[in-house]
C-alpha cells in the first residue's frame, strides 16, 4: 500500500492538492463498454470470472482520471463460502431463505480461502494494472444488509419479513449477524492483503430500523466488524443509505470515513463529526439531467464542504442512464477546483 495516494491522505485528513473523486458503481451499466460485455455475459458470469471482473473494474479508469478503482463484485460474492446458494433476477435471490435458528446453524463456518476467491484474484490483477498513484478499494455488505437478503430471500420494499424476524427471533438474528460479521472481517482483511488500499462497508438497508432497534440489534455486530478491520490497519469507509435518523449512531462507530447519501447535509456532517473524513454526496439523479446541471451541483458541493478530509462521490450508485458527459463534467469540476 502506498500511503501517498491522494485518497489515503484525504482519509487521514491531511491537506491535499485537490479532493479525490471516485463514484459508487462506477464500473457498471452507464458505460457502453460494460453494456457490450453484458450482451455476451450474465452479471453472475462477469462477477465470478476474475479476468472479466478485472476488465470491468478497469473500464471507468480508461475513460476518466478517477482517483480510485473499486473492485467489481457483488455483496453476495463471499456468501457461497457459508453454504448460501443464490442467483440474480436482477438482484440477489436466495435459494433457501433463513427462517429460524436451525437454518442459521446450517451455515458453514467459512474457510478464509473460500471467501470470494475470485474477488481476491481480481484485486491482485487490478492492482498490477493500475497506475501507482491510483488507489484500489475493496468492499463488503454490512451484516444487516446481507441478512436482509438472506432472510427476505430477495430485495423487496422495506424488508417486512426481515423486520418480523428481528422482532420475533432477536437471538437468532444476533447469531446470524455474528456469523456474517466474523466472515466479512476476514473477507475485508483478505482484500487488503490482495492490494486494496481501503475498504467500504455498504449498509444499504441501514434505515429500515428505528434507532432503538438498531442500537440493540445491529450496533454490536457492525462495531465488531469495523474493529477487527481497524486492528489490521485497514482504512474503513462506512456508507449508510436512507438513514438520517441513524447518522449520529453511525458516526460513533470506528471508521475513518463517514459516507452518506444525498439526504444528509454533508457540510453539517463534516462539522459535527470532525474526527472523520466524509464522503459524498451528490444526488445520482442530478447527473441524469446532463453536464450543465452536474457542474452546478458539483460546484455547490465543493463550496459547501471544506476540502480537507472530503472524498467526492455520489450519494448512492451512479444510475444506468447517466450520460457520460455528466461524469466528465463532475471530474472536470473536481480536478479544476482552485486551492484556497
Amino acid at each position: 500500500m502506498s500511503k501517498d495516494r491522494l485518497i489515503l491522505r484525504t482519509i487521514r485528513r491531511e491537506p491535499t492538492e485537490r479532493r479525490p473523486l471516485w463514484i459508487m458503481r462506477q464500473a457498471g451499466r452507464y458505460l457502453p463498454e460494460y453494456r457490450k460485455l453484458r450482451e455476451n455475459y450474465s452479471f453472475k458470469t462477469l462477477s465470478q470470472s476474475p479476468e472479466l471482473s478485472t476488465e470491468v473494474t478497469l473500464l471507468p479508469m480508461k475513460r476518466y482520471p478517477l482517483d480510485a478503482a473499486i473492485v467489481f463484485a457483488d455483496i453476495m460474492s463471499p456468501l457461497p463460502a457459508l453454504g448460501v446458494e443464490f442467483d440474480f433476477d436482477p438482484g440477489p435471490v436466495v435459494a433457501n431463505p433463513i427462517r429460524s435458528q436451525t437454518d442459521i446453524d446450517l451455515l458453514i463456518p467459512p474457510d478464509p480461502e473460500k471467501l470470494g476467491p475470485e474477488v481476491i484474484t481480481t484485486l491482485r490483477q487490478t492492482r498490477s494494472a493500475l497506475p501507482e498513484d491510483t488507489a484500489l478499494l475493496g468492499f463488503c455488505g454490512a451484516p444487516w444488509t446481507l441478512a436482509a437478503y438472506l432472510v427476505e430471500g430477495r430485495g423487496v420494499k422495506d424488508f417486512p419479513t426481515l423486520r418480523a424476524f428481528a422482532a420475533a427471533q432477536p437471538d437468532a438474528l444476533s447469531a446470524l449477524l455474528k456469523k456474517l460479521s466474523d466472515a466479512m472481517a476476514v473477507y475485508l482483511i483478505n482484500q487488503a492483503n490482495a492490494g486494496a488500499d481501503a475498504v467500504q462497508v455498504f449498509d444499504s438497508w441501514a434505515g429500515i430500523l428505528s434507532l432503538y432497534d438498531w442500537e440493540r440489534l445491529i450496533r454490536p455486530h457492525l462495531q465488531t466488524l469495523l474493529e477487527k478491520v481497524g486492528d489490521a490497519g485497514i482504512p474503513r469507509i462506512l456508507f449508510l443509505q436512507n438513514a438520517p435518523h441513524l447518522v449520529d449512531a453511525y458516526a460513533s462507530l470506528p471508521a475513518e470515513v463517514l459516507a452518506v447519501d444525498w439526504r444528509i447535509n454533508l457540510a453539517d456532517a463534516q462539522k459535527r463529526y470532525a474526527n472523520h473524513a466524509v464522503q459524498g454526496n451528490i444526488d445520482p439523479a442530478i447527473l441524469l439531467h446532463g453536464p450543465a446541471t452536474t457542474e452546478i451541483a458539483a460546484k455547490q458541493l465543493l463550496q459547501r464542504v471544506k476540502p480537507t478530509g472530503h472524498i467526492v462521490n455520489l450519494g448512492h450508485g451512479i444510475l444506468p442512464k447517466t450520460p457520460l458527459e455528466s461524469v466528465e463534467a463532475l471530474v472536470n469540476v473536481v480536478h479544476n477546483e482552485k486551492p484556497e
